[in-house]
């Protein structure tokens, strides 16, 4: 049986024009409202149910003009406003609401966590933009990835003050949200990471995460955990069925990234099954979720090959892009769903476990 209750697609999966440390862009970059449509052909294909973004993914940011979503005069709100006008059509609802904290050179030496209070506050002013456009489109989540909270250098970091800031932080997301009645937002949720785009995280794993919110925020019941899988767990060598189990005894998986990692490198974000790595392991999460009987969306947080992007031809690749992520995930569950645990005292399973008895002398 399924586990997934909907399908995601991001604006910032659709959207990446390919470019990497190495390189610039592979394709012609397209504009969030053409992301916007993509995403509606998505679902009259009934690829997807849903769509998030970042703030940065929709309208871009000015630091002077920290409340220009709420002038119906601005080229932002009326953007907003014509991508809310495909979503809907479309029938599209949007499940994450994410602050891009990592884009903007302001941030560079971190958001939330910065050593410097005004950047800090700088951040929490974009937290609340991002809270109010999240409001305008009926997002159910809001989401902190780590972003560029974290450090190369540790005799660089003030210790003492860095998981102070990110509780306060986060706890005034949550007061925003509680003051300005933005009563779309059902929870919040974090995406830990090991590293990339800084050397180290604040909140590298799974565990991390749900620590910090149990001990930290003063609304543990609203936070959860979105894991990227297999993406940022294996990125450290943890184990994508282990994080998935751990985070539904603890009550924390608000929802699922999804992609695919070669172990141990850089942030692949490869799209899921395409073959380097980590088959079975994406067959084995979905059989530890099905086993689990957690019911829940899954998002797609990964890209294209920069290897298969050709100029030109942006729509149409992107297009087959969304295409393939969902077949795959399909395929990925039907296959969760043939694995039958062996049972001991019958069959092979027997045999293997005499086998054993006999080599320890038992």
């Amino acid at each position: 049986m399924s586990c997934v209750t909907d399908r995601s697609m991001p604006f910032w999966c659709v959207g990446n024009p390919l470019s990497d440390p190495f390189g610039g862009a592979v394709m012609d970059k397209i504009s969030s409202v053409e992301v916007a449509k993509i995403l509606a052909w998505a679902k009259g294909e009934k690829l997807i149910e849903c769509t998030s973004f970042h703030d940065d993914d929709l309208v871009p940011w000015d630091p002077e003009h920290l409340e220009d979503d709420l002038d119906s005069k601005s080229s932002v709100s009326k953007t907003l406003h014509e991508i809310k006008k495909i979503l809907d059509q479309a029938g599209i609802r949007v499940h994450v609401a994410t602050c891009s904290l990592h884009g903007n050179k302001l941030f560079r030496n971190g958001g939330l966590c910065n050593p410097d209070p005004e950047i800090r506050a700088l951040a929490a002013r974009k937290v609340e933009r991002t809270l109010r456009i999240g409001h305008f489109f009926g997002a159910k989540y809001f989401v902190y990835w780590v972003a560029r909270d974290g450090f190369e250098v540790p005799v660089c970091t003030d210790w003492t003050q860095v998981y102070k800031n990110l509780a306060d932080g986060l706890n005034h997301a949550t007061d925003y949200i509680e003051k300005e009645h933005l009563t779309n937002y059902i929870g919040a949720s974090i995406e830990p990471k090991p590293n990339e785009p800084r050397g180290q995280m604040f909140l590298p794993t799974a565990g991390h995460a749900a620590a910090f919110i149990a001990c930290c925020l003063k609304r543990p019941d609203f936070w959860g955990v979105n894991p990227e899988l297999l993406q940022h767990e294996s990125m450290c060598l943890l184990n994508a069925s282990m994080t998935a189990a751990f985070l539904c005894a603890t009550g924390k998986l608000k929802f699922l990234h999804f992609g695919s990692q070669i172990k141990a490198q850089f942030d692949n974000d490869f799209p899921p099954l395409i073959g380097p790595e980590g088959l079975k392991e994406t067959v084995f999460l979905f059989k530890t979720l099905q086993d689990l009987h957690w019911k829940g969306v899954v998002e797609f947080d990964c890209h294209m090959l920069r290897a298969e992007g050709e100029p030109g031809e942006g729509i149409a690749r992107r297009k087959q892009f969304v295409r393939n992520c969902v077949e795959a995930l399909q395929m990925a569950e039907t296959l969760a769903e043939r694995i039958k645990a062996p049972k001991l005292g019958s069959g092979a399973a027997a045999a293997d476990l005499e086998s054993i008895r006999q080599m320890c002398n038992l």
